[in-house]
């Protein structure tokens, strides 16, 4: 296995990946020209589209000659594409790279360019967050959003059910119950998109294991330890109270009015648990451009009565821009540009995320995103998203036994069962 170098706010693991993904030659990457830069990224709602678009003007601006070519789509759409890319070799010069056990797979195959002295100002910039994206001390992605995982919440829902947010989960059954006799839908799932259920189970092991034992079944790929199935079985127990929308098992996660993020968006449901991208994707799902607006409230997941893991550690990520091995070297200028001070500053006031240059931080115009940034400084650790940690292969098999759960067709212990199988089976 590849060593790799993480920092304790992300632990990691590397897998493998077939030889015919390293076998793209100089004309497979997406461009073909080095005076024209592919660039994929998730943000096709607004303000986030047209912001990128300005962005790649501005670059062209003072780059003559080069060209931008971008392409925005939707996150699942995008990460299928990029799936595809990677097996193939043709890639797009500047993608995202999520770390973890992805981007090892990546370097290993020799798809992803090495930026440690390119961008070397830009890494001494962004600081620590650099390390989730760092395979033996080379950092081959900067980071451009690191956030946390909580659950959004219309704060007038709330306060006319008379309820406040729940520290427990034996106190987030409760709201629930009491918004239920209320008229409203507690809670919306996009579960057919998978990771947005997976993301509960995440969480409840974030509760029910310590960090040692997190961090050391990363490195091990053991997960023995009974606190895995006892987050599958708080999960369960959630899931037996019935809090989710109707037909959540076939909801997809963003995609439109009738997504998850949508019903929270129009007032259709009263929560949601999602990443910190929510205020701005909620924005692109409303004909007001606002989503919630001043309405919008957020609390972290609740602590898990007796469960082992520290209740102020957070489960979170973030997205980090890479460049193909093969791409010209004017996408290295462009990833470089996008997290210059100017780029991250818009990209915070437009609440497109949370920053992970220093100096941008500041610029976060949504108090609820603002305060996320401190949730994420002041958390003992931040448990990278497990199929990201895992890999594809042990990630994929998790997730689709988590689903099976929510469905009723798999138990706690189903999971970890999967997890481990996919575990032996990768060596």
């Amino acid at each position: 296995m590849r060593k790799q170098t993480r920092g304790a706010a992300l632990a990691l693991l590397c897998v493998g990946m077939s030889l015919t993904a390293a076998c793209g030659g100089g004309d497979d990457s997406a461009s073909g020209d080095d005076n024209t830069i592919t660039w994929w990224h998730n943000s096709n709602n607004e303000p986030g589209k047209g912001y990128y678009e300005k962005v790649a003007a501005d670059f062209e601006a003072d780059h003559p000659g080069t060209t931008v070519e971008v392409t925005a789509m939707a996150h699942e759409d995008m990460v299928d594409k990029l799936a595809a890319a990677f097996q193939s070799g043709d890639m797009p010069d500047v993608y995202m790279e999520r770390g973890g056990g992805e981007l090892a797979a990546h370097v290993d195959a020799g798809l992803t360019r090495d930026l440690t002295e390119d961008a070397a100002d830009e890494i001494e910039a962004i600081g620590g967050s650099v390390a989730g994206w760092q395979v033996d001390d080379r950092t081959y992605a900067l980071p451009f959003s690191l956030g946390v995982v909580g659950v959004w919440y219309n704060t007038d829902d709330f306060a006319a059910a008379g309820v406040e947010p729940p520290t427990t989960m034996s106190e987030w059954e409760a709201v629930n119950a009491d918004l239920k006799a209320d008229g409203m839908t507690p809670l919306s799932l996009g579960a057919g998109d998978k990771w947005p259920a997976a993301h509960y189970w995440y969480y409840a092991a974030v509760r029910t294991c310590s960090q040692d034992v997190l961090t050391q079944a990363v490195t091990d790929l053991d997960f023995s330890d009974p606190c895995f199935v006892e987050a599958g079985e708080v999960v369960q127990d959630l899931i037996g109270t019935e809090p989710f929308n109707k037909g959540f098992l076939a909801t997809p996660a963003q995609e439109g009015a009738t997504s998850a993020s949508g019903l929270l968006a129009t007032g259709k449901v009263a929560s949601e648990m999602q990443g910190h991208w929510e205020p701005g994707v909620m924005q692109g799902l409303t004909d007001d451009g606002k989503g919630l607006g001043a309405k919008t409230g957020w609390f972290p997941f609740p602590a898990v009565e007796g469960g082992a893991g520290d209740p102020a550690a957070a489960l979170g990520g973030g997205d980090a821009w890479a460049v193909a091995q093969d791409a010209p070297d004017a996408a290295v200028d462009l990833v470089k540009y996008l997290l210059s001070e100017d780029v991250q500053r818009g990209f915070a006031e437009n609440d497109m995320g949370l920053p992970t240059l220093p100096a941008a931080t500041d610029a976060v115009s949504d108090p609820v995103l603002a305060d996320l940034i401190q949730v994420r400084d002041d958390a003992p650790f931040v448990q990278l998203y497990f199929d990201t940690a895992f890999g594809e292969s042990i990630g994929g098999a998790m997730n689709d036994e988590i689903a099976l759960m929510f469905a009723g067709q798999a138990s706690p212990q189903d999971v970890v069962d999967a997890m481990q199988q996919a575990a032996d089976e990768q060596g």
